[in-house]
């Protein structure tokens, strides 16, 4: 049998309905920016296979790193025991996030790390004896697939079976050029009446939501209210971290301080599957107890997995090289002038970059949702022209890995407008 005969008999695919979809396709290697079929072809991973893979594939440095972890501590459980490269990088990563940050909780992906801060704000009120069990998100929100991740996000047709099993949560309107008076009234309403144990967002810019970027003046006012009400912050910076919006974290574009920080995606390079929860000495301090049942008492089997901490030490190297801070400087300074000169484009209804994220909203005639039919022929116009993109509905959005050239870059480009020409000319 060929491979897709084989994935089609036993694979069951994430994000897809098998009915309709088309058949996958084989990558059986990849270098760089490039992912490659078993037959030879070739794509440009546009998206960073789901915006993880910020150096490229195949990064030498972080593969070396990964063989030499290998050769000393394959794995080990978390509970009692620590090693080096764990420390490594909790040490490294709090340093980076801030003075007011001290301790990093490892789990296995960006669902969990978010989980993690969704348990800790619960039981940080609860040893405290305090009721309150109210979480605040915005509309639109996408935080993960887990059930409390679920909880806080969006409740649209993707969590729509699991509805009567969430937990409330409050939500506020996605803050606009004109609304943002009134999501400030909003959240002042809510926070004030004590209720409310959490605060949760993507900085700066929603994901899953369409690339939907907001100001952030409103996330500093919206931080700082909660902070004047007793409601931790949870920054959910899974995709936003590690330089996509142009800083290492979002949240170093404001002046608030959050009490979360939520990484995954970009941690280790995108080459192994890793958690992390980044939180304060404060709320730390309300764990520490002579009963034992008030501990945090959450965890996971491949917790802080050695290689997988070796990838993140290695990765944060890469990130903090000078060549890879110009090459960010770059891909954003591309995208902006890409939006400059195209943004009166008639097939754009929206065209925004924020660092190295370029969202393309094209006009459909309604208003587009993720459903939205433009995606598979946006895709297939895409994968014939080698390149990878996953429209989110009618979004195209281009986050390639930082070590993307000139020439790679410009033909993701060229192929967006020759795309938007079709429509326009239809």
């Amino acid at each position: 049998m060929t491979l897709n005969e084989r994935d089609k008999k036993y694979i069951w695919h994430p994000f897809t309905q098998a009915k309709t979809a088309l058949d996958p396709i084989p990558i059986v290697k990849a270098e760089g920016v490039w992912l490659i079929d078993e037959s030879g072809n070739k794509y440009i991973d546009a998206n960073s296979s789901w915006w993880t893979t910020i150096h490229g594939h195949g990064n030498a440095y972080i593969n070396q790193a990964i063989k030499d972890q290998l050769d000393q501590l394959d794995h080990t459980l978390f509970a009692g025991l620590t090693h080096p490269k764990a420390v490594e990088i909790g040490e490294r990563l709090v340093n980076l996030a801030g003075g007011h940050f001290t301790k990093a909780f490892f789990s296995d992906n960006g669902s969990t790390a978010v989980e993690v801060a969704i348990k800790t704000s619960i039981q940080y009120w609860y040893n405290q004896g305090k009721a309150k069990k109210r979480f605040l998100a915005i509309e639109g929100a996408y935080h993960g697939d887990t059930f409390g991740a679920m909880s806080v996000g969006a409740r649209d047709v993707f969590n729509r079976p699991f509805e009567r099993f969430f937990f409330d949560v409050d939500y506020l309107p996605f803050p606009d050029e004109q609304n943002q008076a009134e999501v400030l009234r909003q959240a002042k309403d809510l926070f004030e009446t004590g209720e409310f144990a959490g605060f949760i967002f993507e900085p700066l810019v929603q994901g899953a939501a369409g690339m939907r970027i907001y100001d952030q003046s409103i996330l500093d006012q919206l931080i700082q209210m909660a902070k004047d009400n007793e409601v931790l912050t949870i920054a959910d910076e899974v995709m936003t971290g590690f330089y996509r919006t142009g800083t290492l974290f979002a949240t170093d574009q404001i002046i608030a301080e959050p009490d979360f920080l939520c990484l995954s995606k970009g941690l280790s390079g995108g080459v192994l599957a890793m958690g992390m929860t980044i939180t304060t000495e404060r709320i730390f301090e309300a764990f520490l107890d002579d009963e034992f049942a008030r501990g945090m008492l959450h965890g996971h089997s491949f917790t802080a997995n050695p290689i997988t901490c070796a990838a993140a030490c290695a990765s944060l190297d890469l990130l903090l090289k000078s060549e890879t801070q110009k090459k960010i400087k770059w891909l954003s300074d591309q995208h902006a002038l890409f939006v400059q000169n195209n943004i009166d484009h008639p097939s754009f209804r929206s065209v925004k970059s924020k660092g190295t994220i370029l969202s393309i909203e094209l006009e459909v005639g309604d208003k587009g949702t993720y459903f939205s039919s433009i995606r598979d022929k946006a895709y297939e116009h895409f994968i014939n022209n080698q390149i990878l993109i996953r429209p989110l509905g009618n979004v195209i959005f281009v986050n390639p890995p930082y070590c993307i050239n000139e020439t790679e870059l410009d033909m993701i480009y060229e192929q967006i407008l020759d795309f938007a020409n079709t429509l326009s000319i239809g």
